[in-house]
């Protein structure tokens, strides 16, 4: 299967549908409640850690590596399964998941039973559905839209999205911190079921599946494309970066922002509901932005951006404002947001449709750098304090950037031509 070598913009006139269709318009729902579910729950997780269970910034640190392990561990099954069956059933039942282990930590704050063990476990549980979610839903987009449309439709996704991350936080603080915890996993669970009954009623295309392949074989063929491509290699590298130092800041944000930026619980979901405020920014003008610049160009926004809030946050170090830790995690949403439009848009074009679920799948596994990162700062916040873990960040963030700005897809001109 051969790209084109001829680049060339994918048409936005008005032949595209001004409007997508029921199908499509039911997963961006269903994508908004699932993350608004997984934000809330997120955002209340830690900060009941520290003030009902004692946690620390190494504790804080286990537990978020314990949340987001599942992105190193699940992802390639997921993306086997979604080459395999329907993608929209994988979705259902992945998130049916999550609704029962939200349920389960809602119990068990409700009873008095909840221990950091079992809320890591439970988070690990839960996060297992988030993976396959978030492999399925970009392989299901182009069966459900036009090609011209691909770019809107991921702009849209990501908008709803970043409207979770928005809300999400500050959400999740303000109930912990007004109400306790039983209400804050009560609505997350509600807003999970929710995504659940909108799947349920997507009918996806049926789509042509090649013969049964060994998943150890079908698992090479998808990591072959990805680290064989000279657009997607590099974008992969950048992602694992960039998400291994973000995580490294996530791991001993909130005991630091406690501590040493003396903000309340609601000031600490406040703070974080920046980064969905950028990336609300970032999902509305990213197809705008697709049709006026460069491909390479916006792509490079991203990793530039990145850095920069990276810089914003040390420099609280010196300066303790919430007012700096707020526009660092702007800064960490807007630009990044562009980056994920753009490259699925890429990957989408340039990968054939019965491999586009393995290729998702490799693509999380810069996800999987997660839990790396997350356990970077726990090891090295308890033992040396926060501030190392925000210069160690930094210095991460750095090498992202030059690994995508030496690499051809700065150089792009225009979205490439989709693969046949």
């Amino acid at each position: 299967m051969k790209l084109s070598s001829t680049l060339h913009v994918t048409s936005m006139s008005s032949a595209q549908p001004d409007r997508l269709p029921a199908a499509f318009n039911r997963l961006a729902w269903s994508n908004l409640a699932a993350q608004s579910a997984e934000q809330i729950a997120l955002a209340a997780t830690p900060i009941i850690a520290v003030l009902a269970l004692g946690a620390g910034e190494g504790a804080t640190g286990l537990l978020q590596t314990a949340q987001t392990l599942p992105f190193l561990l699940m992802a390639i099954p997921a993306g086997v399964l979604a080459d395999r069956m329907s993608r929209a059933r994988l979705m259902t039942a992945a998130e049916a998941l999550r609704v029962l282990a939200l349920f389960a930590v809602l119990l068990l704050v409700a009873f008095g039973g909840l221990s950091l063990p079992l809320l890591a476990l439970l988070g690990f549980i839960g996060a297992c559905g988030t993976v396959a979610f978030g492999v399925a839903a970009p392989a299901l987009v182009p069966a459900l839209v036009q090609l011209a449309a691909l770019p809107v439709a991921n702009g849209r996704i990501e908008l709803a999205r970043t409207a979770a991350f928005a809300a999400g936080p500050a959400l999740g603080g303000a109930l912990v911190g007004s109400v306790g915890g039983a209400p804050a996993f009560g609505v997350a669970a509600a807003l999970s079921l929710g995504a659940v009954l909108l799947l349920a009623g997507i009918v996806e295309p049926a789509r042509k599946r090649g013969a049964p392949q060994h998943p150890l074989r079908a698992v090479r063929e998808g990591a072959a494309f990805v680290f064989h491509h000279r657009l997607l290699r590099p974008i992969f590298v950048t992602q694992f970066i960039f998400n291994t130092a973000l995580f490294v800041i996530q791991a001993i944000y909130v005991p630091y922002a406690i501590r040493a930026l003396a903000l309340t619980p609601a000031g600490v979901g406040a703070t974080l509901a920046a980064f969905g405020a950028g990336m609300v920014a970032g999902a509305f003008f990213a197809a705008r932005i697709m049709r006026i610049l460069r491909l390479g160009t916006v792509i490079a926004i991203g990793p530039i951006s990145g850095l920069v809030a990276a810089l914003v946050m040390v420099a609280t170090i010196w300066l303790p404002s919430p007012a700096l830790a707020a526009l660092s995690f702007f800064l960490m949403g807007v630009g990044p947001i562009l980056w994920v439009v753009s490259t699925v848009t890429l990957r989408q074009t340039v990968t054939p449709d019965d491999l586009l679920g393995r290729v998702s799948a490799i693509n999380a596994l810069a996800y999987g750098a997660r839990p790396l990162g997350s356990a970077i700062g726990a090891v090295v916040g308890a033992l040396y304090g926060a501030e190392l873990c925000l210069a160690i960040a930094a210095a991460g963030f750095f090498l992202q950037a030059v690994v995508i700005l030496i690499s051809p897809v700065v150089r792009l001109q225009r979205q490439p031509e989709m693969v046949s």
